[in-house]
């Protein structure tokens, strides 16, 4: 990759809401067809602010692509016990398909047991033990949902990533390491960076493909860039909007302004990764339904 122009900014708004829109198209067919449609059920604990957002973000978009959608609130002070309680019936109803508990949890309740909880094969989230392990190891699996909707930016915008060096930087369940075994699948050398990184500058600029998935505003500075790389900002994190009436906005873990100027392809904070993680949990919930019912997926 060269640079030979400013970066071209990814529209995650407007791939995701592709997406959904093919997703609304197989899951009106299964409507006109079966008894039974596609069905997610959230179950949110405590009363955190973003995942209030999120969470009724994704009980409308599920909605409007022709899901089932439904959403479980509980208190802040939910036991562990009724939680359990709750995942079990709905791994035994017939008409959820999907089952995702938003993260974090309370203090008073066992995250990886709630995780271990939810059955594998509605397991919208990828977050189960043996799915981690099967998608590790090249088997099938249902993918974490922010990385998949990273890949799927990479692939659209790129085409073949095999042999191109991409650097990862976190470390997380949840992004991090998900991510770093998908772009291996894409046969992309993959190095992952994390606190103990020693010159995670001159790393950063090796990169053709970076992602950057730590949590802190505007961390990964534009000098760290590759001139004509491809970057993918996984940060979401709230900021003082600097107006002085205590608002906020949110930027990603990349200075987005320095790094635009030196890249080939950049995702924005908001609209880039964010809605694809939505629109991928959509497309895992259609997948389990149909491994459910035994239903080719992609749909025809």
């Amino acid at each position: 990759m060269t640079k030979t122009s400013p970066a071209r900014i990814i529209d995650g708004k407007a791939v995701s809401a592709a997406i959904r829109a093919e997703l609304a198209r197989h899951v009106a067919i299964i409507r006109e067809q079966r008894a039974v449609q596609p069905g997610l059920a959230v179950i949110l604990i405590g009363d955190d602010a973003p995942s209030q957002v999120y969470v009724k973000s994704k009980e409308k978009l599920a909605a409007e692509a022709g899901f089932r959608s439904v959403v479980y609130r509980r208190p802040a002070d939910t036991p562990e016990e009724p939680l359990l309680t709750l995942i079990e019936g709905l791994n035994e109803d017939p008409e959820i398909h999907g089952i995702l508990v938003q993260l974090p949890v309370p203090p008073q309740i066992d995250e990886a047991k709630v995780i271990e909880t939810i059955s594998p094969e509605k397991d919208v989230d990828g977050f189960h033990p043996m799915n981690v392990g099967r998608l590790a190891t090249g088997q099938d699996a249902p993918i974490p949902c922010t990385p998949l909707g990273c890949l799927t930016l990479l692939k659209r915008e790129l085409g073949d990533l095999a042999g191109l060096h991409a650097v990862v930087v976190g470390r997380s369940n949840i992004v991090g390491k998900p991510m770093a075994t998908l772009l291996l699948r894409e046969n992309c050398t993959v190095t992952m960076a994390h606190s103990r990184t020693r010159d995670l500058p001159a790393l950063c600029r090796e990169a053709d493909i970076l992602v950057p998935a730590i949590g802190k505003p505007r961390f990964i500075r534009g000098d760290w860039v590759k001139p004509g790389a491809a970057v993918i900002d996984v940060g979401i994190n709230r900021i003082d909007a600097g107006k002085g009436d205590g608002s906020t906005r949110l930027v990603g873990d990349v200075d987005f302004d320095e790094a635009v100027k030196v890249a080939g392809l950049i995702t924005p904070v908001p609209g880039g990764v964010g809605p694809m993680t939505i629109a991928m949990l959509l497309r895992n919930t259609l997948e389990a339904y149909c491994r459910i019912h035994r239903i080719a997926f992609p749909l025809a």
